[in-house]
């Protein structure tokens, strides 16, 4: 069939045919499925969701989600970020099935299969949705793209200031860029208590 004349599917035909097992996004009607990460990928990953969720519930800020959870953001949009964080105010949007709305921060892993999803196709549907701020850790290339909307509602992208990426969604939330790219991460409950530290 014509890719042009394929009907756009939607949110509930993601949610049929998309298995419990399976992670995949629909990006304006098309799903998009994804590969089984690296061991790499995977480990940062787990460090990286438990050092948030902790993070979050010591400070009763909200609650963080992984990889199997959809956003649903319009008929055509349901994205599963790899991380995603939803406020505390916003959680009567959360359901059991998926969370209506978008997170208010997300965060992407890059995998190879995902390069393009994850800086273009993520980018423009979390910037036309109202995710306030973006971060894509790019495991392949050791960097972190760090967007955050800025007055305009468009995306802008902030640096690191000495090593240290700064979030302005996730209250007082900091990580030092290097520790995503140790050999070995560090233990998350003492970077945990450097980071509530300051």
């Amino acid at each position: 069939m014509n890719m042009l004349l394929r009907p756009r599917l939607t949110f509930d035909d993601f949610c049929a045919i998309v298995k419990d097992d399976e992670k995949a996004d629909l990006i304006d009607g098309v799903i998009y499925m994804a590969s089984p990460d690296t061991t790499d990928a995977n480990a940062l990953f787990m460090w990286l969701g438990a050092l948030m969720t902790y993070y979050v519930e010591e400070k009763d800020l909200g609650k963080v989600y992984g990889i199997r959870v959809a956003f649903r953001v319009d008929e055509h949009n349901g994205p599963e970020p790899d991380i995603a964080f939803v406020k505390k105010s916003r959680l009567e949007r959360v359901g059991r099935g998926s969370v209506n709305g978008p997170p208010d921060l997300a965060v992407e892993i890059v995998s190879p299969d995902s390069v393009d999803r994850d800086y273009e196709k993520k980018r423009r549907l979390y910037e036309r949705t109202g995710v306030a701020e973006y971060w894509i850790i790019d495991e392949l290339e050791k960097k972190v793209t760090l967007l955050r909307v800025g007055e305009t509602g468009v995306y802008q992208q902030v640096p690191p200031r000495s090593g240290i990426l700064r979030s302005k969604v996730m209250k007082g939330f900091w990580l030092r860029e290097a520790w995503l790219w140790q050999e070995k991460l560090p233990r998350p409950l003492k970077t945990l208590r450097e980071i509530m530290k300051s």
